[in-house]
């Protein structure tokens, strides 16, 4: 009781506080996720993300050289597709010679102990900025599971380390798990976005790889049919459970700030590494705050990190990376 018991005296200073800290976060905990686009020596600045860029193939190896520099060990990887490779299979997706798939190999000639996160979902191929293929007027999921097996095993040929499917299609991570067990890649992991949100948080990023949904009768407007109602949280367990049975090795929940209480259910119900996806709503409002002034950027980026770690995250993928590891360092 007080005043015995006075909770400001390990408060009083910078070094008593950093003894007792619960949390901490290191350049470790971060996945950095990269845009590619085809060409040389392109810089292409994402507009609604400022600091962040589609680069291509020659210099996304410098940024991943950079970034290994900085104590960041692994890059979640998406590709811009030219319009005229897009259809409603997705079949570009497994393209031996594809931009991803050349991608993967030239990261892993320039830093082999990258780990190497390659995106499977059908948005970036799709002529109708969807996960999955359409038929009737809605997202087929089966033959989209079929398609996200071939696109997963060709990453994996190419030299990807942990599969991260985030279609949210039912089955496609024990699909995925038994396609690369037969195709001898036992030791390729899953990071199964098995949480993912139907969320308006996700602008930005389709300006970055041209991949919202289109605008035509009989194409689903949203993604709400097969991503998550924001509304349940009970459900999110259902998700992770099932793709933790069906093989997954890490769980994702995304989007992050607004979902805190999603992190720290699955912490607490499963032993699995937890990862959580800090998109690319997020960033842009923390940048366009602190670019007005309201803000003060990277105290609140750290603060917002440490959140996710303080949740129960293992793991945090943010375009923050680069600007938190070199202020961590």
């Amino acid at each position: 009781m007080f005043p015995y018991n006075r909770h400001r005296r390990l408060r009083k200073n910078e070094a008593v506080r950093s003894l007792v800290r619960e949390t901490s976060l290191t350049p470790n905990d971060f996945v950095l996720p990269i845009f590619v686009a085809e060409g040389k020596d392109v810089k292409e600045e994402i507009k609604s993300m400022p600091g962040i860029y589609r680069h291509s193939l020659d210099l996304t190896v410098n940024e991943v050289k950079e970034i290994w520099n900085l104590g960041i060990k692994a890059v979640n990887v998406y590709v811009k597709v030219n319009a005229d490779l897009k259809d409603n299979t997705g079949k570009e997706a497994w393209n031996a010679d594809g931009l991803m798939q050349q991608t993967i190999k030239a990261i892993k000639d320039a830093v082999p102990e990258m780990i190497i996160m390659p995106d499977v979902a059908l948005d970036p191929y799709s002529i109708y900025g969807h996960d999955g293929i359409i038929g009737n007027g809605k997202i087929l999921n089966d033959e989209t599971n079929e398609a996200l097996v071939k696109m997963s095993i060709s990453h994996a040929e190419a030299g990807a380390d942990i599969i991260a499917p985030s279609d949210m299609m039912d089955g496609r991570v024990g699909a995925i798990r038994e396609a690369l067990e037969e195709n001898g890649f036992p030791d390729v992991g899953i990071i199964s976005y098995a949480a993912k949100y139907a969320s308006s948080f996700y602008g930005p990023f389709r300006d970055a790889l041209d991949s919202a949904p289109v605008d035509i009768e009989n194409i689903p407007r949203d993604k709400k049919t097969y991503q998550m109602d924001y509304h349940n949280a009970l459900e999110a367990l259902r998700e992770v459970e099932a793709d933790i049975m069906e093989g997954a090795d890490i769980v994702m929940v995304k989007p992050g700030m607004a979902y805190l209480d999603i992190v720290r259910l699955v912490k607490d119900n499963y032993n699995i590494p937890v990862s959580v996806f800090q998109v690319s709503g997020e960033y842009a409002m923390i940048k366009a705050a602190s670019a007005n002034g309201w803000l003060d950027h990277d105290k609140v980026m750290l603060e917002s990190l440490t959140a996710f770690k303080r949740a129960g995250a293992d793991m945090i993928f943010t375009y923050f990376s680069k600007e938190a590891a070199r202020l961590l360092s």
